[in-house]
């Protein structure tokens, strides 16, 4: 998991740092919101940690303009003294997806984002996906595709998993490999490796090709 957290309390950023590193978790930094703002822009995150009272841009703001300017639905988790029910209701209102009050136990917060998470991915409630005369079960890690079953392995059910969840949008290499393989990335070219065999095993006689490689941005599903 990579998240990025946009807090202006160093020493607070620092502490929240270090334990979801030992926990796993990948973190960039901002401490202003017009900083995190360009990173969340640029970069591809798993969840955001967003502070409310922060210089130059507050939390709200930068939760607003990720909604509504550019479109992102990342899981935004918002931490705040302010636990009167107008700032949560504010929050929501702006598209924040949950909210921990300061001061929190660790551990609830990586509980919470880990739910989050797993919520954004499609990984809590078991079920058919289905794009095209592709579909798959999330529960049985079962592919078809046109009525015929499709065997893959469990490293290319998750790659395929994740393009179709994302479809039509591109997908960069990137971010397939840190959901894929987290921190572990194989030294070889392996998602080269994995998507040849996928391919491979999802192409039928007198069909379109449906995986897509869109060089020097990412891959690509379509229908």
């Amino acid at each position: 998991m990579l998240v990025l957290l946009i807090e202006d309390h160093r020493l607070l950023a620092e502490t929240l740092i270090d334990y979801l590193n030992s926990d796993g978790i990948e973190v960039d930094y901002a401490a202003t919101g017009l900083q995190g703002l360009g990173l969340a822009t640029h970069n591809t995150y798993d969840a955001l940690i967003l502070d409310i009272n922060l210089p130059d841009l507050d939390g709200f703001s930068v939760c607003q303009r990720l909604r509504q300017q550019y479109g992102l639905d990342l899981p935004v988790l918002m931490l705040t003294a302010r636990d009167e029910l107008t700032d949560r209701l504010q929050g929501f209102a702006q598209g924040a997806d949950d909210y921990l009050v300061k001061p929190f136990a660790n551990q609830e917060l990586v509980a919470r984002l880990q739910a989050l998470v797993k919520r954004n991915r499609g990984q809590v409630v078991h079920k058919r996906i289905s794009l095209g005369d592709l579909s798959l079960d999330t529960k049985t890690q079962q592919v078809w595709r046109a009525g015929q079953e499709v065997i893959v392995s469990p490293t290319a059910f998750k790659i395929l998993r994740i393009l179709m969840r994302e479809a039509p949008a591109i997908v960069s290499r990137e971010a397939l490999q840190n959901e894929v393989w987290g921190k572990d990335i194989p030294d070889t070219d392996a998602l080269r490796s994995h998507l040849y065999n996928l391919r491979k095993a999802l192409n039928q006689p007198d069909q379109p090709e449906l995986i897509h490689t869109i060089k020097g941005v990412g891959i690509k599903l379509t229908s």
